[in-house]
């Protein structure tokens, strides 16, 4: 970026903010931090936090929903808006391998951080943020929204009281589509490395993140302890010449507990918005994550559990009270790191093509599709096989990181 003092949107300055309401700076504003904006407006607008600073490299795109309130600064350079403004609060939505060098800054320079998934891209880059956190006696909120889901707190009850018996198995399964214009949306879209550094904007890492961290947080319900990965095997797909996976099933065998199997494509079929299905001596349980439906054993069908805590207020919750738990805090995220981990060491995704893969549409919204897709990752969830081990025919061997252990 390019650093210049920064500037007031308007040239009012907000009054009637009390001293103590805690100060809020967002890092990339645009894109999905429009999203971020549209949850900060209504917490500025009641008092909670104020608005101080928005960072981009680009011209703030307009926002509807919220528009900046007066006397927000605006920067293409969060080091001087960290320097004129000393945010208490920061929340970072830039590209995932810029993520680690801005929380650095951020916490060096006294705030709190809510850090946009995946908060870092290896167990490496885990270990530095926390021990920078330490060192400041900072936090950091790592953006997986879904993990403030009434729903899955439902799913985690039933685990903990045994209404599924002993769990044998968690599973989730998701089919998206993403069209051509998804990988044009941005230089690091789609690529294994970006400048040398790791960027993994694959489907289990970015898009499908969620469905592996509500795993890992059933998982978590089940021992009571953090996952602790034992054995990571993966099969790694795409249909573009792009560099990480768009397909992938990955099987994660844990230290203790059952294992996870993670089966997911953005070349779906049919959309399955995302599934976790737990598996036990007792019962079956289905919770389908982005909509907080959950089908319990002995129901006739899926109810809505409604309601979720926002990240952004629970970090200031914890912040005004620390007997108040995070959410999502880093530690949390550890064996999803890990995971990382272990998809940056695997080789390049094998490229299919030919008739397995059926073109639908034209230019940029062109979506690609892999012929019987649903049903491979389908049987995955439910079996917990590799699609190698199911006799799938384009299926190729699994590449499997052995030992892996917990950083924290």
């Amino acid at each position: 970026m390019s650093a210049r003092k920064g500037t007031l949107l308007t040239s009012a300055v907000e009054e009637g903010t009390p001293l103590n309401t805690p100060r809020v700076a967002l890092i990339g504003a645009n894109g999905h931090g429009r999203w971020h904006r549209r949850v900060i407006g209504p917490l500025h607008e009641a008092g909670r936090l104020r608005l101080a600073a928005l960072v981009d490299p680009r011209p703030i795109e307009e926002e509807p929903a919220a528009p900046v309130p007066a006397g927000t600064r605006i920067f293409t350079d969060h080091r001087a808006m960290l320097a004129e403004v000393a945010p208490q609060v920061v929340v970072i939505c830039t590209p995932p391998h810029t993520h680690l060098p801005i929380a650095r800054d951020a916490v060096a320079a006294g705030a709190d951080l809510l850090l946009e998934k995946p908060p870092v891209l290896s167990s490496a880059e885990h270990e530095e943020l926390a021990a920078a956190l330490a060192a400041t006696g900072r936090v950091a909120q790592v953006g997986f929204q879904a993990l403030g889901s009434a729903a899955l707190t439902a799913l985690t009850q039933a685990v903990t009281i045994g209404r599924l018996g002993t769990v044998t198995g968690i599973a989730t399964v998701a089919a998206w589509q993403r069209p051509d214009a998804y990988y044009a949306r941005a230089p690091w879209a789609g690529r294994r490395l970006l400048d040398g550094r790791p960027v993994l904007d694959g489907a289990l890492a970015n898009p499908l993140a969620h469905a592996v961290m509500q795993c890992l947080a059933v998982a978590e319900a089940v021992t009571g302890r953090p996952v602790q990965p034992a054995t990571i095997e993966v099969e790694r797909y795409r249909v573009r010449p792009i560099e990480v996976d768009d397909t992938a099933v990955l099987r994660l065998l844990p230290a203790e507990g059952p294992p996870i199997v993670a089966a997911v494509t953005l070349a779906g079929e049919d959309f399955v918005a995302g599934e976790v299905i737990v598996t036990g001596t007792g019962g079956r349980a289905v919770l389908e994550y982005p909509t907080d439906r959950l089908w319990l054993p002995g129901q006739a069908g899926p109810d809505l559990v409604p309601g979720r805590r926002g990240l952004l207020e629970n970090l200031l919750a914890h912040r005004a009270d620390p007997r108040v738990p995070l959410i999502a805090p880093l530690a949390r995220t550890a064996a999803f790191t890990a995971v990382l981990t272990a998809l940056q060491a695997a080789p390049e995704p094998t490229l299919l093509g030919g008739d397995l893969v059926e073109p639908v549409g034209e230019g940029p919204q062109r979506v690609l599709r892999i012929r019987g897709v649903n049903a491979v990752l389908r049987r995955a969830a439910e079996q917990g096989e590799l699609p190698s081990e199911a006799g799938v025919a384009w299926a190729v061997t699994p590449w499997r990181h052995p030992e892996m252990t917990s950083q924290e």
